[in-house]
């Protein structure tokens, strides 16, 4: 599928709703678990995606479309979810989360991105020359991707639980 800005948003606007169903109200039980070390609960899968939407999308977007002559990110901190989601209940995440989205929706749909716009760059620290293109699209996948990380995190919860069905649930063994 080629990229498309209306497509991608129907994507973006149902994250945060997807993650409310999925997790609001859950027990510690489903949200906390991760898979072993150095990997992310559900929380802490919030916690990034909070995150993102804090200082990444939007900020790299508006850095590709500036008039600047520079135009490298600012690295991303992959794991700041670790420290400022401390004291945050999975509520608070979910509705920071909804509430960030919204308002860079917003933004988005302002900057009136046109196709040629597509093809504008910026530098990434460590992927060197990226399109518009690429980090709207990644955006998309980025959600998707999280979306099924949670539920393979929360699927592994029973993993020794399903006895012999564990061959027909590949979400299990990944």
């Amino acid at each position: 599928m080629d990229f498309n800005l209306n497509t991608a948003i129907e994507i973006l606007e149902r994250t945060p709703k997807v993650l409310a169903s999925l997790l609001e109200g859950l027990s510690d039980d489903w949200i906390l678990p991760n898979e072993g070390e150095e990997t992310w609960s559900a929380f802490d899968v919030m916690g990034h995606l909070v995150h993102g939407e804090m200082t990444d999308w939007i900020t790299r977007s508006e850095i590709i479309l500036s008039e600047k002559t520079d135009k490298t990110f600012a690295p991303f901190d992959r794991f700041a979810q670790f420290e400022e989601s401390k004291g945050k209940s999975m509520k608070n995440l979910l509705d920071e989360f909804a509430d960030l989205r919204h308002k860079n929706l917003i933004k988005l749909k302002a900057m009136a991105i046109q196709p040629k716009d597509l093809s504008k760059t910026g530098t990434h620290p460590a992927l060197g020359e990226v399109t518009l293109n690429h980090l709207l699209s990644t955006w998309v996948a980025h959600d998707l991707g999280h979306i099924a990380q949670i539920s393979r995190v929360m699927a592994k919860q029973y993993k020794d639980q399903v006895g012999p069905w564990q061959e027909y649930l590949p979400i299990l063994n990944r």
